[in-house]
């Protein structure tokens, strides 16, 4: 296949791919609906290749695998979805704290406890804010495309290497059983130098160690606050979100990951009803784009967040905005998703009695 070749292929598989023609060295994982394709495709693609691949015997285990892999300056990857990512919490935090790069790609189904496979964005403050111990960070990629779950796979093992942090790549249900047609391309990233942290073995060097636990009180202040500022750069420089038709909307339709591909379809036939109505998607969900938000509802922009959960990312919207413009809500937690029809109905109904309204 050319570079630039387009192929009809499944989110998951597009996943798994990316991941091998980023240099995954290793994966380790566990299989749960609905992302089981990408440890499948992987499990014949890894050895094809004489890379690295276990089905491990919990998710607990893949992940720890992953965190001893990466410790040694490989690339590695562990997949999985929402119930089971709940019990990487922990491993997450050391990760973050470890300072490693570990790769983790969640393809969401619903819930809350064991769920179901039906399509849902509930798994948004597991990504972005976490269920693991102590003040850290993570970076969470959303896709709207299987071309993103290519290009944002790719993305996630640069910035894990490149911050020496955790990345998630935030996917779901609908995405990774989707078939598009895709282009693969090659790996447009620099290569990361690990030489200087990784452990790689103390042949002619010092012996050198990744730890989580500081030696003091004062270490452990400074430990963490310079993972914050670390956090920070990656705001600086690592923010992206997509709009359309900004400039001149009365109102803005937010949504992330492939719920974002209606309400672009919604806003042209608001449009074509004489609405101005704008489109923003957040990108990277952590750093969240609040200063373009911001920017935007200083002018005047009010916002309707859409989204497949009972109103996760709405709360970050809200805070962005800052009360300087008006702000609604339309959701399902899960199931069957929100159509462009159900969209334009609901925005009409904001716009004309604003009010949130939850389908």
């Amino acid at each position: 296949m050319k570079d630039c070749e387009k192929v009809l292929i499944k989110g998951n598989y597009a996943i798994a791919q990316a991941a091998v023609n980023a240099g995954c060295q290793c994966y380790f994982g566990y299989p749960i609906t609905p992302q089981t394709e990408i440890g499948e495709y992987l499990s014949g693609k890894m050895q094809e290749l004489g890379r690295g691949y276990v089905c491990a015997e919990s998710e607990l285990a893949a992940i720890n695998m992953v965190m001893g892999a990466v410790s040694t300056g490989v690339k590695a990857m562990t997949s999985s979805s929402s119930c089971a990512v709940a019990l990487m919490q922990e491993a997450l935090s050391y990760a973050a704290s470890d300072e490693l790069p570990v790769v983790l790609v969640n393809v969401m189904r619903t819930g809350p406890g064991l769920g179901y496979i039906y399509p849902a964005q509930g798994d948004y403050n597991q990504a972005v804010y976490g269920g693991g111990n102590g003040d850290y960070k993570v970076i969470v990629l959303a896709p709207s495309t299987v071309q993103e779950c290519i290009d944002l796979t790719y993305r996630a093992f640069y910035l894990a290497q490149k911050y020496r942090n955790p990345t998630i790549l935030l996917a779901d249900g609908l995405l990774g059983q989707m078939m598009e047609p895709a282009s693969f391309g090659k790996y447009p990233y620099p290569e990361i130098d690990t030489s200087a942290w990784a452990l790689s073995g103390a042949k002619g060097r010092d012996a050198r160690a990744i730890y989580s636990c500081a030696r003091d009180e004062k270490a452990q202040i400074q430990h963490i606050k310079d993972l914050f500022k670390k956090f920070e750069v990656i705001k600086e420089n690592e923010t992206s979100f997509e709009e359309i038709n900004t400039e001149d909307a009365d109102i803005i339709l937010t949504a992330f990951g492939s719920m974002a591909r209606n309400i672009k379809a919604a806003i042209k036939v608001l449009r074509k009803n004489g609405i101005k109505a704008g489109y923003f998607r957040p990108i990277t969900l952590s750093p969240f784009p609040s200063q373009r938000i911001n920017e935007l509802a200083k002018q005047g922009k009010d916002f309707i967040v859409v989204e497949m959960n009972m109103g996760q990312m709405y709360k970050d919207v809200k805070y962005a905005i800052n009360g300087q413009s008006d702000i609604a809500l339309v959701n399902r937690p899960c199931g069957e998703w929100l159509s462009v029809e159900e969209i334009v109905d609901s925005v009409k109904k904001v716009m004309e009695k604003n009010y949130a309204t939850s389908l």
